[in-house]
């Protein structure tokens, strides 16, 4: 779908300006040599002002493209019967029947038989690290609640790093294409006895420049950061619905009533329906 407005975007700009009675020639004669100045320059300035690890989470995190959330309704139907399991065997066995599940996760035949969050290294770690501070003693709620809000306030911070960084690429496109347009003038200048429709055509090849930095910045480069926005929040959530169901736990629910209410929390597109969730907790086996 985003990959459509894209292509939306690029028809109608193009098409309303050749139905105008506008000439594509100039564009796509200077194209070339304005996007060498202005994505060169925004590129250069993208790599200078952040670090390694935000450059490659931002070109990972590219497919919100294709794959605008982390999560969808299968994989929470799948993290609600991953803490349930855990919750009913913490309630039945004690907290400490949890051991060996969450100091080795990677080989727990619990974690196992849900695939999807086994492969999520670090909701899982996320997920056993809170465990394993619970099982060593400290059940207070109000603690562990404080403890999981600074932590997701810095996830958050880390998720939410690309979309700021291509945002900020994004605002100062626009005056990259008017040093693309600028340079052109200086071009046109150095011509300036050549005749008239020699010089008309090198002061619209440089105003391709402005255009070309407006456009790619509102049409393009603004909205991809909004894309990543969107799925840096996705991915936050799947982490603060772990945390209400630890807390729901902690403060007395009933493994059932505290994955109903990290159910509850989930917005309607993602959140599996009471019906849904019930049938696949009754179809998971005992916990061991």
């Amino acid at each position: 779908m985003k990959l459509l407005g894209l292509l939306i975007v690029v028809v109608c700009v193009f098409a309303g300006y050749t139905l105008a009675g506008g000439k594509m020639k100039p564009i796509i004669e200077a194209l070339p040599f304005e996007m060498m100045i202005i994505g060169g320059a925004a590129i250069g300035a993208f790599i200078v002002s952040n670090t390694t690890h935000t450059i490659k989470h931002t070109l990972q995190n590219l497919n919100c493209l294709i794959k605008p959330e982390a999560h969808n309704k299968e994989s929470y139907l799948e993290l609600l019967s991953v803490l349930y399991m855990l919750f009913k065997l913490a309630r039945t066995k004690g907290w400490l029947a949890l051991e060996s599940h969450i100091e080795e996760p990677e080989e727990s035949e619990l974690f196992k038989q849900f695939p999807g969050f086994h492969g999520d290294h670090h909701a899982m770690t996320f997920l056993c690290d809170y465990l394993r501070i619970i099982s060593l003693g400290n059940e207070n709620p109000h603690e562990i609640e404080a403890l999981m809000d600074e932590e997701i306030e810095t996830l958050e911070q880390e998720k939410m790093h690309p979309s700021h960084a291509v945002q900020t690429m994004a605002d100062g496109i626009p005056a990259l294409g008017i040093v693309a347009a600028v340079l052109g003038v200086i071009k046109t200048m150095g011509s300036i006895t050549e005749p008239p429709e020699v010089l008309g055509k090198m002061i619209g090849g440089a105003l391709v420049g402005t255009f070309l930095g407006v456009f790619l910045a509102y049409g393009f480069v603004g909205p991809i950061a909004g894309a990543l926005g969107a799925k840096g929040e996705s991915e936050v959530l799947y982490y603060r619905c772990i945390k209400l169901a630890i807390l729901s736990f902690l403060n007395g629910a009933a493994p059932q009533v505290a994955v109903e209410f990290a159910r509850k929390f989930l917005p309607h597109h993602v959140r599996p329906e009471f019906n849904e969730l019930e049938e696949k907790l009754n179809e998971l086996p005992s916990p061991g």
